[in-house]
């Protein structure tokens, strides 16, 4: 066994992460510390679930099993996430619909068509992306993290790069409302990526007992549910 972190660990901490990203959006209060550091780790969600879709396709025996249940737990997770966000549903939708289109783009990556159209669907994704949750960010990271797979050092700095983009863009949305420049400062966070692959990750896929695979796709939709539950108590709650 390798020092460092196996995938599963490395998932569960984004699964730690993406909890107390939520909890911080709805019960904290807004831009205080505790709110910051939460979403700072916050951060770590979205990009690190990218990278390890574009492992997933990697090393998956069957591609399109794959599409599948993502593209299931995509509706599943749909209404959830709609619910907890907004309190009924609507054509918004989480993080694995982001994912599930990413994987769709890395199987576009590989046809064997004209570089265009590839870019040209590629795109498509990247807009429908928007009704998602972490949108366009997970599908460039996912691509970065699958042709570049081999080249470590490119790799890294293009998946900085592209974080660094959608910074400035979270920074100047909020600067135009004209609110404090510190107050996206959890946005920061996103670098934790790069740096627990680098130096935490070793590689190695951990356990493969089924327990592993699928708690992200059930804790997923059902964390939404209650925290949906607790933000709204639709039935009276307690």
């Amino acid at each position: 066994m390798k020092k460092g972190l196996n995938r599963n660990q490395i998932k569960y901490i984004a699964i730690i992460a993406m909890l107390l990203d939520h909890i911080a959006w709805f019960f904290v209060r807004s831009y205080t510390p505790a709110w910051e550091l939460m979403h700072f780790f916050g951060r770590i969600t979205g990009p690190a679930m990218a990278v390890f879709v574009a492992e997933g396709y990697r090393y998956t025996k069957d591609v399109n099993k794959y599409t599948l249940r993502l593209g299931l737990f995509a509706l599943v997770s749909w209404p959830c996430f709609s619910l907890m966000e907004y309190g009924e549903v609507r054509a918004e939708f989480g993080v694995i619909y982001t994912l599930f289109l990413a994987l769709i783009a890395l199987r576009i990556y590989d046809l064997d068509i004209h570089w265009v159209f590839r870019l040209v669907m590629i795109a498509g994704l990247c807009w429908l992306s928007m009704y998602g949750d972490w949108p366009i960010l997970d599908i460039l990271i996912a691509l970065i993290a699958h042709i570049w797979y081999d080249n470590k050092e490119l790799r890294w700095t293009l998946h900085s790069l592209v974080s660094l983009g959608f910074m400035a863009y979270i920074w100047m949305a909020y600067m135009s409302r004209g609110w404090p420049w510190w107050y996206p400062i959890y946005e920061l966070g996103e670098f934790l990526v790069p740096l627990i692959f680098i130096f935490l990750y070793n590689g190695e896929s951990g356990s493969k007992k089924p327990f592993h695979k699928w708690f992200f796709y059930l804790f997923y939709p059902l964390h939404m549910l209650v925290l949906w539950y607790l933000r709204y108590k639709p039935f009276g709650g307690f």
